[in-house]
């Protein structure tokens, strides 16, 4: 029903909560399999995949940590319901990476590589978007190693999956593609304040073209 909808969702948005959300005091550990033990001296940060000049281009752990570092105020919104407001993220811009090591004319979608093979795909907008940060930092404090340390991938405006945990590069793609949580169910865009949880919700545009 539209308007009932249009209701619910603009008094959503002034309590700064998607539809479905709840305020979450504190910060729950929430990920799939176990918590990787960081070797920094194994550690590389990779672009790869349709590059502008055809090259990949490496990162170790001090060299990304020499990259210029920005503060980014968010809020983070899980797909199990909870939402934390107003955490200030400390780390590296999206748009920093895709300005060192630029994407082809080409690419329309980012995937995004973390620990254990995993994966999350994002529209190349989302993921040049003025806020989506590559963190290292939250509220000032490195980041735990449950939370994602050394690095994760904030993106405001998506649900928290969109942002893996443990992060080790992106793959500039020209067509889009599944990644690890999208293929097994959730929705291939996850914005929140369209309530986009799972794959059933999708409408046309919305996933990759099979």
């Amino acid at each position: 029903m539209g308007q009932p909808e249009s209701r619910e969702r603009g008094t959503a948005e002034q309590s700064g909560l998607p539809p479905g959300q709840r305020l979450q005091r504190g910060w729950p550990v929430t990920h799939y399999g176990p918590v990787p033990k960081f070797k920094p001296d194994r550690w590389e940060f990779r672009v790869f995949g349709a590059t502008a000049d055809g090259d990949k281009h490496c990162w170790n752990h001090r060299e990304f940590s020499e990259l210029p570092f920005s503060s980014v105020v968010a809020d983070l919104h899980c797909v199990t319901k909870f939402s934390m407001l107003g955490s200030e993220w400390g780390g590296v811009l999206a748009r920093e990476i895709a300005e060192l090591a630029p994407p082809a004319p080409e690419v329309t979608h980012v995937m995004v590589w973390a620990e254990y093979g995993f994966s999350s795909n994002l529209r190349l907008t989302d993921f040049l978007s003025d806020r989506a940060l590559f963190a290292t930092h939250k509220d000032g404090e490195l980041l735990t190693a449950e939370h994602g340390f050394p690095l994760r991938l904030v993106v405001p405006h998506l649900y928290a999956w969109k942002g893996p945990k443990w992060v080790r590069g992106i793959e500039y793609m020209t067509a889009d593609r599944r990644g690890f949580w999208e293929e097994r169910g959730y929705h291939n865009i996850g914005d929140p304040w369209s309530e986009q949880r799972y794959s059933y919700q999708e409408g046309p545009g919305d996933g990759p073209e099979l």
